[in-house]
């Protein structure tokens, strides 16, 4: 698929950027292939928004200014393999009703199984309720929705690139604010949600997400949202980012971890007050940004760890942003301690430094394992972009997942060490680095007997 060839493409450039010693595997795209392609679907068999048109001019707005050729039809005779191969995602754009025929259907289901994207706008949701693959696909129904209003939203994700740019706020906006059937958060990564006391004729008693996207439904990406049903939303620039970044994702030119999240408790949440439970260890510091949630790595060498308890079984998850060719690092499974050597020396360190040797580099577990290196410059978003790991630590067991995908695999085998019991840190490496970190939360897992298999696929990261 066309998806497939624009990402090997993408992570090729982002190798090359960051000075990775090991690339992908190269795939060979057609001559036709040159930069992503989008195809704007909004055919209409219910009710029609007038919104439409201006939605359309926008993602041609943003396709020329971000380097994506778009397409626009309304004629679902475009639904064959051959002319979906050209594109690397369809945005459905408010379409209403049954849009297509079983052959047009057939052939959308193929494209996404074989690696296609697919972006669903507002009434998407409100369109064939016959066809269960599409239910999936775009994650929930149309149920209700009452009057435009003013309404806040709350962020849940602060890395996929459709929300990274909103900050720790609520995001204030005014849209025609859906109800839907079935809660999608079981079965996709829920990016934003409603405020239900926010505004009148909410009735998704309280969870109600309004944005969400899905890593691997049948093959391909699936992102949607709920905004866009007036004119007025595709001149805000803040929804504008939020839809190109739905975009972008779709089309394999930024990762994110879309994997379903629940469970999880936040240790630093972006406040000040979430920091009374973490130490300095050692010189330097960390600057905290509260209007965007982040904590920004500044002198050192040393480490602001979490002191409250020590983490036996558990999933750790944190959202991390390198500014260039910087260094830092998440230590594990290490005592508590005023000297950061401490964990250096008892502990274990997960890297972010994408340019030095397999063993040090990002994703490795440093000094002791390599990542994956082809999983890992696929996952790996380029310098200025957020990234998400996910730490999970099961008896001696370390896996690491990068933006949703496993990239290292690691069991403890020295007696000098355990990642049974410990604390968990963030490295400031020193004054010529720069790493930003947001959104660090933690979900204890059952202790495993010795022996038991760890669970895999989907189930990790829940």
């Amino acid at each position: 698929m066309r998806r497939r060839a624009r990402l090997m493409t993408a992570t090729a450039a982002a190798a090359l950027l960051l000075g990775c010693v090991s690339g992908p595997a190269a795939s060979k795209p057609g001559p036709d292939r040159a930069g992503e392609r989008v195809l704007v679907f909004s055919k209409t068999a219910g009710f029609r928004h007038d919104s439409i048109p201006t939605g359309i001019a926008t993602v041609k707005e943003l396709g020329a200014a971000n380097g994506f050729a778009v397409d626009a039809t309304e004629d679902a005779a475009a639904f064959t393999a051959d002319n979906l191969a050209k594109y690397d995602a369809v945005v459905w754009l408010s379409t209403t009703g049954d849009v297509l025929n079983t052959t047009q259907q057939g052939a959308f289901e193929q494209y996404i199984r074989d690696g296609g994207a697919y972006v669903g706008v507002h009434a998407a949701a409100d369109t064939e309720y016959d066809w269960p693959f599409y239910g999936g696909l775009t994650g929930a129904y149309f149920q209700s929705h009452p009057a435009i209003q003013p309404a806040k939203i709350h962020v849940e994700d602060h890395a996929h690139p459709a929300t990274a740019h909103l900050g720790t706020g609520t995001w204030d906006r005014t849209d025609e604010w859906y109800n839907y059937r079935p809660n999608p958060r079981d079965k996709a990564r829920v990016l934003a949600s409603l405020d239900e006391s926010s505004y009148t004729g909410g009735t998704m008693s309280g969870d109600h997400p309004i944005a969400w996207c899905q890593n691997d439904y049948q093959g391909g990406r699936s992102f949607y949202t709920g905004g866009g049903h007036t004119k007025e939303s595709y001149a805000e620039p803040a929804f504008r980012s939020h839809l190109l970044g739905g975009i972008r994702w779709a089309v394999g030119a930024a990762q994110a971890d879309c994997r379903p999240e629940k469970g999880y408790t936040p240790l630093f949440d972006g406040t000040a007050a979430s920091l009374e439970n973490w130490k300095q260890a050692g010189p330097g510091s960390f600057e905290l940004d509260e209007n965007d949630g982040t904590l920004t790595t500044t002198g050192g060498m040393g480490m602001l760890w979490y002191d409250r308890r020590e983490l036996g079984s558990y999933s750790l998850k944190l959202d991390w942003r390198m500014r260039g060719d910087d260094n830092s690092g998440i230590f594990v499974g290490f005592p508590p301690s005023d000297d950061p050597w401490s964990a250096v020396n008892n502990g274990y360190e997960i890297q972010i430094d994408a340019t030095d040797v397999p063993e040090k580099t990002t994703g490795s577990v440093y000094g002791f394992r390599s990542a994956d290196l082809k999983k890992r410059d696929k996952a790996l978003n380029p310098p200025g972009e957020w990234n998400t790991y996910e730490i999970r630590v099961e008896g001696e067991r370390l896996r690491l997942y990068l933006n949703g995908i496993k990239i290292n695999d690691f069991t403890n085998t020295d007696p000098a060490r355990s990642l049974r019991q410990g604390h968990i840190g963030i490295q400031n490496h020193g004054d010529a680095d720069e790493v930003s970190f947001r959104n660090i939360r933690v979900k204890d897992l059952p202790a495993r007997r010795s022996g038991t298999p760890a669970p895999t696929g989907s189930e990790a990261g829940r």
